[in-house]
């Protein structure tokens, strides 16, 4: 199934948007907009996919979101299917990255803030104290108006930049870009990036660093906490992921397409990473044409 664009109305005396989500069930299919998105799941349960990750969420489920990273939140069947005893329920706060004007995240003051907003491009979960501070404000904001609702959206903004309490959802290979680190590990990212549809080996890689491979192997687990293998089958199988729920091709093409030069390693590392066959990821991704 094809991704959608889905966009939420704006009050034309508004700058950026707070809607309250509330029925039996989350409606919005498989889609993508080009504002950053924050939702906060008040009620119900049931399986998110943002970008090619899978989780499960329930109440005061928290995540942030980058421009056009595909999204949907699907209820578990007991919503979908009117049974459950209350409605579902989210808070859902959306801004575009010039909402205040075209050099807003530029000052200094913003340079925090706007490194978070690189990394909700793979999207964010939110766990600890900053999920509790956000979850806060965001209910007040509901019925917030003006300059309040205004300084509410600059307190998240504020929690953001000093939080380390997340995890990052979609895989690399996923998204075009991630923020940039080290000259040497933009140079090393870059290349995988670019070729990890062809034979990428240990001492190619290790060449461009300027390393030994051992050298290599242990500095790339320190910087990305897996092996250099680990990360490439990564950025793998996120493309695959990605050409599994927008394009129209067979399985097979996708192997061959992401870098696996055989059908039973990619779907051995597919299974690995998601947990489910690459035939299952694709009938998920059309799950709430049947919800």
């Amino acid at each position: 199934m094809k991704t959608i664009e889905v966009r939420l109305p704006q009050e034309f005396d508004k700058s950026f948007i707070v809607f309250k989500e509330k029925g039996t069930y989350f409606p919005c299919p498989w889609h993508y907009h080009p504002e950053y998105e924050l939702v906060l799941v008040l009620k119900s349960t049931g399986r998110r996919m943002v970008g090619d990750h899978i989780g499960y969420f329930e109440p005061g489920d928290l995540v942030c979101m980058g421009p056009y990273l595909p999204h949907v939140w699907v209820n578990d069947p007991i919503y979908s299917n009117g049974a459950a005893d209350h409605e579902a329920e989210a808070i859902v706060i959306q801004f575009q990255a010039d909402f205040l004007g075209a050099d807003f995240l530029q000052i200094p003051e913003m340079e925090n803030i706007k490194n978070v907003l690189g990394l909700a491009s793979r999207g964010m979960a939110f766990t600890g104290k900053t999920k509790e501070k956000i979850t806060a404000l965001m209910t007040e904001m509901v019925d917030m108006n003006g300059i309040q609702r205004l300084s509410g959206l600059l307190s998240i903004f504020d929690i953001l930049s000093r939080n380390k309490e997340y995890q990052l959802l979609a895989s690399p290979g996923y998204i075009d870009s991630e923020p940039e680190g080290s000259d040497r590990l933009t140079k090393i990212k870059n290349h995988i990036l670019t070729n990890f549809d062809q034979e990428i080996t240990l001492s190619e890689i290790a060449s461009m660093a300027n390393m030994g491979v051992t050298t290599f192997c242990n500095f790339f687990k320190e910087q990305y906490r897996i092996t250099f293998v680990e990360y490439l089958n990564t950025v793998r199988i996120g493309h695959a992921c990605k050409l599994l729920s927008n394009e129209d091709i067979n399985i097979v093409e996708v192997a061959f397409a992401c870098g696996f030069n055989n059908l039973a390693n990619f779907n051995r590392q597919f299974k690995k990473l998601k947990k489910m066959t690459p035939s299952d990821f694709r009938k998920m991704v059309n799950i709430q044409e049947v919800a």
